[in-house]
């Protein structure tokens, strides 16, 4: 397969106001173009669109064209399970949904410290591994949102599953709270391939500082800027597939034409997409370089710096967005450590910052961001 995948998650919109007004005319013509130009990958979900995208693939995709023409993901969502009957509820639903028959990939969705406990307790795992032998799903595997040690301790432990969908952008991979380049270390250890998703970060790489822009302009005037983030993802040895979510026909004519024939970054391109990142960083909100010094005394155990990084990536994050993972993480963290209000601003932090940053105001800045 061609390495670009259609995420069925930002689609186009009759109401930009209404997540589930999708333009089903408009993602028809997308989709069959998507296919023309050779890319099969197609990636939905329970919630995505309102609720709506699993029928949307039903209506633009499914129903209109051979099923062997093309590939389609969907997941198993941690947060709609109660008892283990509601396993096969969901399932059903989605193929009646879908209209698929069997799904080429199934995910459990959202993986991470607090959906484990569920997918655990109601025995998930096993539950993708016997629709796989049933001929239902030929492929298994969840998609991630927690750090690296967490994702070595589930693939440990569950050899069975196949690949791994991760958050993997230029921006995210040496950030201290998404951990992006670690995660995808991991996955490469046990010998999964990697799926991206936010590649863009929702459109956040897609507007650059202006000094990037013109460097990127410079280096290949006929490249878009999102471009080079799609091609970041797709760089990396162990990625099987980046996902773009798009949201119309410009998009996807870009993202296609540059990916039909996929030259991977060279190394001094890589170069300028650590350049890129340390750009973006120089606007950032908390100069925190992570060194994690403030966190060796802290009595309170409060993870300063990946705290500092999510508040920065969310800030970072394009207005128009309507949900950022940022918020997700920092809940997850919390359930591990204190949260950022519980600081008793005792100030040894302070006195070991190599930067000399103002911790104490800025968690609290952290605290009103992410504890509203």
């Amino acid at each position: 397969m061609k390495k670009l995948g259609f995420g069925l998650m930002r689609l186009p919109l009759t109401n930009p106001d209404d997540e589930g007004s999708i333009d089903l005319e408009l993602l028809k013509q997308m989709v069959d173009t998507f296919l023309e130009r050779g890319f099969t990958y197609f990636d939905t979900a329970w919630m995505y669109c309102g609720g709506k995208s699993e029928e949307a693939a039903y209506e633009a995709l499914v129903s209109r064209h051979p099923r062997d023409s093309f590939t389609l993901t969907t997941k198993l969502p941690a947060y709609m399970l109660k008892t283990e009957e509601d396993r096969e509820r969901i399932f059903s639903t989605q193929l009646r949904r879908t209209g698929a028959g069997y799904f080429d990939y199934y995910w459990l969705h959202n993986v991470n410290a607090q959906s484990l406990a569920t997918f655990d307790s109601l025995r998930c795992w096993e539950f993708i591994r016997e629709k796989k032998e049933a001929g239902l799903v030929r492929h298994i595997g969840f998609s991630y949102h927690d750090g690296p040690e967490l994702l070595d301790r589930v693939l440990t432990e569950h050899p069975e599953v196949e690949y791994v969908q991760l958050q993997l952008n230029y921006l995210d991979w040496d950030s201290a709270g998404v951990q992006s380049r670690k995660c995808y270390q991991v996955a490469t250890s046990h010998g999964k391939p990697v799926i991206v998703m936010e590649p863009v970060k929702g459109g956040t790489l897609a507007k650059v500082p202006e000094r990037l822009e013109a460097m990127f302009r410079q280096r290949e005037p006929s490249m878009s800027v999102p471009s080079w983030a799609i091609r970041f993802a797709a760089s990396q040895e162990n990625v099987m597939m980046v996902l773009s979510g798009m949201s119309n026909m410009e998009q996807l004519l870009d993202n296609t034409g540059y990916m039909q024939a996929f030259r991977p970054l060279n190394q001094e391109e890589m170069g300028l997409m650590q350049l890129a990142a340390d750009i973006i960083n120089d606007s950032i909100a908390v100069a925190c370089t992570g060194c994690a010094y403030c966190t060796v005394n802290c009595p309170m155990n409060i993870p300063i710096p990946q705290y500092f990084s999510l508040y920065n990536a969310d800030l970072q994050e394009s207005k128009e967005k309507k949900w950022t993972s940022q918020p997700a993480y920092y809940q997850r963290l919390t359930l591990e450590h204190s949260k950022a209000s519980d600081c008793v601003r005792c100030g040894q932090c302070e006195t070991v910052c190599p930067q000399q940053l103002p911790i104490r105001k800025h968690l609290e800045e952290v605290a009103a961001h992410f504890e509203k």
